[in-house]
């Protein structure tokens, strides 16, 4: 068996629009090619924050004036899904055959197995869907138990939870084409979340955080490294300050240090060095990898980017 690299890409990286988005992945396909051409077996996944939201809206929209159903979330997700890995893996093709390369590219809809006792369903918070009015959300919790809140002045939004992943259903489905040499685009938006009840699998509105993901697969199929992408080079600490310092290589304890110290924002930088522990202090032998796209060729070697080891 090769080595593997599951290489875990921004939704918002991937534009706003379908059209800006397949003018956007011709620089991520020849980032990712890179990488596939020193031989190394490549996962990718993928964020759809700005995907899954448009779908939702225009779904939701059309469902306020009553020309189609209401399309549930998980649905939804299935379709960014979709639509993603169908770009992706079409981009991944035509570059591949530019460069002569032999490689199957499959985008396979991933579903992400998440514990319906998970604290987070008690406490939703992630925006999804359409804008209401206070009206039309109240009437719509009432007739579903779902929970709105108004969203910063511009109406009121559904929130759903964010639980922690802990299986990546399809994992098996996954190491088989890697196995047979394809370049496998999986676990899109963190996949899609699905709880188990008397054996058997039931979608859920949820979010995953895509990185967590992306770690607990890498994990699971036995990747050597996990390599999150993000809009830098390397991580930082004092971050935008005279004092601002680049990490080359960290260990997860160093990692755990900087977090108490609250050098990571929350928002953006915290999740991903999260992930980045959980999948080093789980895999033996594990390389996590921060850095930007443009950087990601050098992610095996550890040139100019962040690298997280166990110890």
């Amino acid at each position: 068996m090769g080595q593997r690299l599951v290489l875990a890409l921004g939704g918002n990286a991937l534009g706003n629009s379908p059209k800006e988005q397949l003018r956007l992945i011709q620089n991520t396909a020849s980032a990712i090619v890179d990488l596939i051409e020193s031989g190394i077996d490549v996962v990718v996944t993928h964020g759809n924050g700005p995907q899954v939201g448009m779908i939702k809206v225009a779904t939701d929209t059309a469902a306020q004036h009553g020309n189609t159903p209401v399309v549930p979330f998980p649905e939804a997700s299935a379709m960014s899904q979709g639509y993603i890995g169908y770009h992706l893996q079409q981009a991944l093709q035509n570059e591949l055959a530019q460069r002569s390369i032999d490689k199957p590219c499959v985008s396979l809809i991933t579903q992400t197995l998440v514990d319906a006792a998970d604290p987070a369903f008690d406490y939703p918070s992630k925006p999804v869907g359409a804008f209401y009015s206070e009206e039309e959300a109240k009437k719509i919790m009432a007739e579903t138990g779902h929970t709105f809140v108004e969203d910063a002045g511009r109406g009121w939004r559904w929130v759903v939870a964010s639980p922690q992943p802990t299986s990546i259903v399809e994992q098996s489905s996954i190491s088989n084409l890697i196995n047979n040499g394809s370049v496998v685009i999986s676990t899109g938006g963190g996949g899609i979340p699905v709880v188990e009840k008397n054996g058997k699998y039931e979608g859920v509105p949820a979010v995953i955080d895509k990185d967590r993901s992306a770690a607990l697969l890498a994990h699971q199929i036995g990747a050597q490294y996990l390599v999150i992408l993000t809009a830098v080079n390397q991580v930082a600490i004092n971050f935008n300050t005279p004092k601002q310092e680049n990490l080359t290589t960290i260990t997860a304890a160093e990692a755990r240090g900087y977090i108490a110290s609250n050098q990571f924002a929350k928002g953006s930088m915290l999740p991903k060095i999260e992930a980045c522990i959980e999948y080093v202090e789980h895999t033996e032998g594990g390389r996590a990898v921060v850095t930007s796209l443009e950087n990601a060729k050098h992610a095996l070697t550890g040139e100019g980017v962040t690298t997280m080891i166990a110890k």
